[in-house]
């Protein structure tokens, strides 16, 4: 192997898929964080009240991909969990989301009793597009203007701070129209599980190499490139180059924190506002499997509101995907810059300016690393 190490930024799933893969190849391999802790964004711990939390919103593992089922599952215990979610409505009555049959019965006041029934009532109501331009059209295309302006207008407003026609497609095309009663937030997925000990058990596993070293409060400095053999890189590819060609936007969350004395009266762990209130959604950590400890006490919430990552310490969650293409235009840019370099790789969501799920970034790294040992 070549005497020099090699440089992970970031330990979240890209970094520690790269940095696992590489070490296991034979490289000496050091990751570094600017954050306190490892895991990124999927770090969870055990607050006060002895609830599991996760520090930046719930994370919920699901995949149709073995191989990634495979690898991640190396590394700790895991226990099956199908998510679902419920929607409030105006009137104070909760609904199933993603849309389906018992949804649309209790928002209109309908009988509908199988897909047949749901999809004549939804063609109804459709508004026939061919080529959609953006999220407002798509949506009107499938579902027509009542759903869409009750389930995703408000909530886009607050998440994106745009309308559904400034949206890309592709950030609503995620969620599912569904005409049964399926109620699973992720219905097409093989593999839906979740760690038993937490995100940061895993992390701590896979981080578990004698040619792995991590450094936690360590920011990263491109003076620090000439020590590596090569630099895989999850930090904002825009900050890395100065912003030259214009700034990545990002909406990020502010979490507001609650203790309860009693469990609340959910069906579900999560629940969406349609409403116009700051907030999208509210979480009760109990309710996930393995996330309330013995002898806990309280009963923990967490709130979330949406805003800009600039308003929130520079947090950057979700990209932003306009429907003009005008930010991913910006990154494609940056892109071509970075493949100027052969000395540095970008990867993650903030390295390569994409929404992406857990498996797919575990996917995505897997593959990226072992691309790069064939051609060394």
């Amino acid at each position: 192997m070549n005497a020099k190490p090699i440089l992970v930024v970031g330990a979240g799933f890209a970094g520690a898929c790269y940095a696992r893969t590489l070490a296991e190849a034979g490289h000496t391999v050091r990751v570094i964080d600017s954050r306190s802790h490892i895991g990124g964004n999927a770090y969870d711990e055990i607050d006060r009240n002895g609830n599991r939390i996760h520090r930046y919103g719930p994370h919920l593992f699901h995949t149709s991909n073995e191989q990634v089922v495979n690898w991640v599952t190396r590394f700790g215990e895991w226990t099956p969990y199908e998510h679902r979610v419920d929607a409030l409505l105006a009137d104070g009555q909760l609904a199933p989301l993603p849309v389906n049959r018992t949804t649309i019965n209790t928002v209109f006041g309908e009988s509908l009793t199988d897909e047949h029934e749901v999809k004549a009532f939804l063609e109804r109501r459709a508004i026939p597009c061919e080529t959609p331009r953006n999220a407002a059209e798509y949506l009107y295309s499938k579902i027509g203007t009542d759903l869409t302006d009750l389930f995703f207008r408000p909530y886009t407003k607050k998440m994106w701070l745009m309308d559904l026609e400034q949206v890309d497609i592709s950030v609503v095309s995620r969620v599912q129209i569904r005409y049964d009663d399926e109620d699973r937030y992720f219905p097409g997925d093989k593999f839906q599980i979740m760690p038993v000990h937490g995100y940061t058990s895993i992390f701590e596993r896979i981080f578990d190499h004698p040619n792995i070293e991590v450094a936690l409060n360590q920011p990263f400095d491109k003076a620090m490139e000439k020590d590596y053999l090569h630099c895989f890189n999850s930090m904002p590819i825009d900050v890395y180059f100065d912003n030259a060609l214009g700034e990545l936007p990002y909406r990020s969350i502010k979490f507001h924190h609650s203790t309860r004395d009693e469990a609340a009266d959910w069906k579900r762990s999560v629940i969406n506002f349609t409403d116009a209130r700051p907030f999208t959604r509210e979480t009760a950590w109990y309710l996930l499997p393995h996330h309330r400890q013995p002898g806990a006490t309280g009963y923990s919430h967490t709130l979330e509101e949406p805003c800009d990552y600039r308003d929130n310490n520079l947090e950057r969650y979700y990209p932003v995907k306009t429907a003009d293409m005008r930010y991913q235009n910006v990154y494609k840019k940056y892109a071509e810059l970075a493949d100027r370099r052969d000395d540095i790789t970008f990867i993650g969501r903030c390295g390569t300016y994409q929404y992406l799920d857990m498996h797919q970034v575990i996917n995505q790294s897997l593959m990226g690393a072992e691309k790069w040992l064939k051609r060394r």
